[in-house]
């Protein structure tokens, strides 16, 4: 193992590169409170208020395989500060916006530049920590900062749009990226990958046009009529190009992604559970604070304190979590938070659907701690199964998972809520559709969600078995 310098601090080290992932869900929960507020200033319809988080998911996305090629070809350290300088500015243009379209492509921007922040942050701790003890001990401490980003960013984002305005949303990002930038040009080592790999053009291409296609299908879906030529043609061209994908990395020495991973069960076991995590408990960090404005009538300040529940539970499990890793194997840690989640969306289903609201913030609590149990779980899984030369590839698979995962939760479950609510098309809808449609509307996505986590614990922890018997 190369030596590190001794001026380097591991906790430094971590800090830094842990807050700039956690700067990704100070882009989602700040503005998922902030959209009322910015619909509302706009005079724009839901489906452009949906497209101001999935405008940066998508991008976020679409660029996580290549910023995970890039950091390892270009040097993950050097990433990492580009990108930090590139969302600050992203962040200015989308606090400026002067109108729903400027902001849409900001968004997009922002998306992209935290894409090229998180995966290479990924990378350098997966570089740096690699023996167990280290690793758990590493990922844990990831954890804690997510899950405490969790706790702070909803409460921030509530005083923010009440006092500063909707627009000090965005700017608030410019400060926190110029000091990350120096901390990690203090702390952190630079580092590449052995295999240096291309930047794959065709396959960057080919990998955000169905990411486009796909979001844009399920985005228009409720507006436009499942059968219509606008969402057909996204869901056909999403096809198309996903497949052209495969034909591109399949061809090439050095892939952008290496399709021969998902041979392995454990792998894909891995990857799934991500997915599942982020579209069934990572993504109500955006959908709940919507919902309570918007459909409860909370102001943005109480929507902030009422997200209490699923933030601190999302701060305390990942510690929980990293005990419970010492006596028991991963699969089962990942079906057991899996299993917390669908039991807290059914919970929070039932007590929607009945007014209950003591008991949706329970199931609130229960959704968080189940997703602090898979947050550092899910990833620490993945990255354990690519070589640690190609730490770069794997952030960018790991993140492509969970904000792919995001993305296509909060499409699908809006295009649930739709259709089980007449008369609308996302959670700040038409009024005519009323209180308990719109309560309906929430309680058939809460329990969709539940069914989906639940087959997807047993359908886990059956890949990751395979893996171990073979």
């Amino acid at each position: 193992m190369a030596s590190r310098p001794a001026t380097r601090s591991a906790l430094p080290f971590l800090l830094t590169t842990s807050i700039g992932c956690a700067m990704a869900l100070v882009d989602t929960n700040i503005v998922a409170i902030a959209v009322p507020a910015v619909t509302a200033h706009f005079g724009a319809d839901a489906v452009a208020g949906q497209w101001i988080v999935s405008a940066f998911f998508l991008c976020f996305a679409a660029a996580l395989l290549p910023a995970g090629a890039m950091a390892d070809r270009l040097g993950r350290r050097r990433v990492f500060v580009w990108g930090l300088a590139g969302l600050a500015a992203a962040s200015l243009g989308s606090g400026l916006a002067p109108s729903p379209l400027w902001l849409h492509l900001c968004r997009g921007l922002q998306g992209m530049m935290t894409a090229f922040v998180l995966a290479p942050a990924l990378a350098l701790i997966g570089h740096r920590f690699h023996e167990p003890a280290d690793r758990n001990r590493a990922w844990a401490i990831w954890g804690g900062v997510m899950g405490g980003t969790m706790v702070v960013a909803p409460l921030a984002g509530g005083v923010i749009v009440e006092t500063l305005g909707w627009r000090w949303a965005f700017f608030v990002n410019g400060p926190v990226c110029a000091a990350l930038a120096g901390s990690a040009i203090a702390f952190a080592d630079e580092s590449r990958g052995s295999l240096q790999r291309r930047l794959d053009p065709a396959g960057i291409l080919c990998f955000a046009t169905a990411m486009f296609g796909f979001t844009w299908g399920l985005i228009n879906g409720p507006a436009q009529g499942w059968a219509s030529t606008m969402v057909l043609g996204g869901f056909a061209i999403g096809g198309l190009a996903l497949a052209a994908f495969v034909v591109a990395e399949r061809v090439q020495a050095a892939p952008m992604l290496n399709l021969a991973l998902f041979r392995e069960p454990s792998f894909i076991g891995a990857v799934w559970a991500m997915v599942i995590y982020a579209a069934t408990a990572q993504v109500m960090a955006s959908l709940f604070p919507i919902v309570l404005q918007s459909g409860a009538g909370l102001s943005a300040t109480a929507t902030g304190l009422a997200m209490l529940p699923f933030a601190v539970a999302m701060l305390v499990f990942p510690s929980l979590g990293a005990r419970l890793g010492r006596h028991v194997a991963s699969p089962a840690i990942l079906a057991l938070g899996l299993l917390v989640v669908a039991l807290g969306n059914a919970l929070a289903a039932w007590a929607v659907s009945s007014g209950h609201w003591l008991a949706v913030f329970a199931g609130m609590f229960v959704i968080g701690s189940g997703a602090g149990l898979l947050n550092g779980e899910t990833q620490k899984a993945i990255m354990m199964t690519i070589p640690r030369d190609q730490t770069g590839m794997a952030s960018g698979i790991s993140t492509t998972a969970r904000f792919g995962g995001i993305l296509i939760g909060f499409a699908g479950l809006n295009a649930i809520m739709a259709a089980v609510r007449p008369g609308s098309t996302a959670p700040g809808g038409a009024a005519a559709a009323g209180a308990a449609g719109h309560a309906n509307g929430f309680a058939a996505a809460l329990l969709v969600a539940a069914i989906v986590a639940a087959l997807s614990a047993w359908l886990v922890r059956r890949l990751m078995r395979q893996d171990r018997d073979r």
